[in-house]
């Protein structure tokens, strides 16, 4: 009681002894909780805290499997009828051809437009980056086979969804992304994480601020210093395909119908409401351990649903149109799990809350690394053999 009295005063009126040393009401004091549960369980009520706030100082290093392959096979178990949301979506084409076209239309529409006038900007930051957003996911959707039954012709969709990008992009993706999903969390493989560079270097408001800004150049120059790829005839073609495109742009339309093309990306990649499903996807938050999250909002209608993140790394082979119907098939496992209700808001969010920020990804011992360390003496003795 007489500490709840001495509370009632203000500024100088408040009696400090009782606090242990408190200079303020505010120490320790957590920000509001980011993300939200469908259905609110005994284990996470969707309002409180799970747990402890992450150390900003290094990366929440996990021991246990990545979860999508366990829950894919219980959801299998549970809905053996999933199976029949799995295969390629034929529209996927024409939303490609549709969204190609309109941003060749825009480059080509603006090769009269000063690149730092304020329509040249408005149209590269609200329709490039929005479509080139698209593009981007669109290949992602491409990479996993999901537009035509046959390989080559994914691929060949892939280079033509590419062009609009400005830059050769699709053929280094797809082995990363594919290794992302098979070895999600792994260090020195999975390059979607951040590096310990990155940790050190960006670890406060100003370089989170730097990195949502820029963080279109971390996605596309990360992966060459974590590892290199060995390059295929695929590499080849989208190199040719797209220079051969941008050397026709401007030989005949000048350099501007290209530099709204790299703004678009540029765009697409930094301070947008839909690049926020970069953060929004894999980061951790809330004091969660929980590695992948998703967002159902309407913005999924312009990325490809991409949103539903838990439930494409679930069943990578289902398609973006039924990635809803699979949430409703399998309510029990995904209306449980913590997701974001806004991108935007996650760009935001990420920038001032110190409890999410660089350090905030789950990271795993890569396999052959977890062999070397759990066995150096087998390994040694078929060596001397």
């Amino acid at each position: 009681m007489a500490a709840q009295s001495v509370c009632k005063g203000t500024g100088s009126g408040i009696d400090f002894s009782y606090f242990g040393g408190a200079e303020s009401f505010t120490e320790g004091k957590r920000s509001l909780r980011r993300t939200t549960v469908v259905s609110p369980s005994e284990q996470d009520d969707g309002v409180s805290y799970p747990g402890p706030p992450q150390d900003p100082t290094d990366f929440l290093w996990i021991m246990t499997e990545e979860p999508h392959r366990s829950r894919r096979m219980a959801i299998m178990k549970a809905h053996p009828e999933v199976t029949k949301l799995m295969g390629y979506e034929p529209l996927t084409k024409y939303v490609v051809l549709a969204v190609v076209s309109l941003q060749l239309y825009l480059a080509i529409y603006l090769r009269h437009t000063h690149p730092l006038s304020f329509r040249f900007l408005f149209l590269a930051y609200a329709v490039g980056g929005t479509t080139n957003q698209n593009l981007f996911l669109a290949i992602h959707e491409i990479t996993h086979n999901l537009a035509f039954k046959g390989i080559n012709a994914n691929k060949a969709l892939a280079v033509f969804a590419n062009l609009p990008i400005g830059v050769p992009y699709f053929a280094a993706f797809k082995k990363y992304h594919i290794e992302h999903h098979k070895h999600l969390g792994e260090d020195g493989i999975d390059t979607d994480l951040p590096t310990n560079f990155e940790l050190l270097c960006l670890n406060n408001v100003l370089g989170k601020t730097f990195f949502a800004t820029f963080q279109i150049f971390f996605y596309a120059l990360r992966p060459g210093f974590v590892k290199m790829q060995t390059p295929t005839r695929w590499h080849l073609y989208n190199v040719i395909v797209q220079l051969l495109l941008d050397y026709i742009l401007v030989h005949t339309f000048g350099i501007r119908p290209l530099l709204y093309l790299l703004f678009s990306s540029f765009f697409a990649g930094s301070l947008h409401p839909c690049a926020g499903h970069f953060i929004a996807e894999h980061y951790v938050w809330d004091g969660l351990s929980q590695e992948t999250y998703s967002y159902y909002g309407p913005l999924n209608i312009l990325a490809y649903n991409v949103g539903y993140h838990n439930e494409h790394h679930d069943f990578p082979s289902i398609p973006w149109t039924r990635l809803p119907a699979l949430r409703a098939l399998a309510p029990e496992f995904y209306d449980i799990l913590p997701s974001h209700p806004s991108w935007p808001m996650v760009i935001v969010n990420f920038i001032r809350d110190k409890e999410v920020g660089i350090f905030a990804r789950a990271k795993r011992l890569a396999k052959n690394s977890k062999q070397k360390h759990e066995s150096p003496s087998s390994s040694s003795s078929s060596d001397r053999e």
